[in-house]
């Protein structure tokens, strides 16, 4: 009895979807790969760029709390090099990212 309900259920889901989906609006706004690729880039690269600022800020705590330990001196400057360098990497990604994309706009 069980299993007769749950195809039953199957059945309707099956048929049900792709009604649902023809109501559906589009979330995404755009049907274009190109634009999706470079949304989904863009929003990596935020994310990535959240994360480096973050490291930014934790560098500096960690500088800040040193208390004039040479260790943990090291350590924070350390840190906000690194962070620096990967904001830096991020920036410029991003710009490749923008250029490549308005090339490739532009002869399409």
């Amino acid at each position: 009895m069980g299993k007769k309900i749950l195809l039953i259920i199957l059945f309707l889901l099956i048929i049900a979807i792709p009604v649902l989906a023809v109501e559906i609006d589009n979330p995404i706004g755009t049907k274009d790969p190109q634009q999706l690729a470079g949304m989904i880039i863009k929003a990596v690269l935020g994310l990535v760029g959240i994360i480096a600022l973050l490291y930014f800020i934790l560098g500096g705590f960690q500088w800040m709390t040193a208390a004039g330990n040479l260790d943990k001196v090291k350590k924070g400057r350390d840190t906000l090099i690194w962070a620096t360098l990967g904001i830096l990497i991020i920036f410029a990604s991003y710009s490749l990212v923008n250029y490549f994309f308005e090339q490739v706009k532009i002869t399409t």
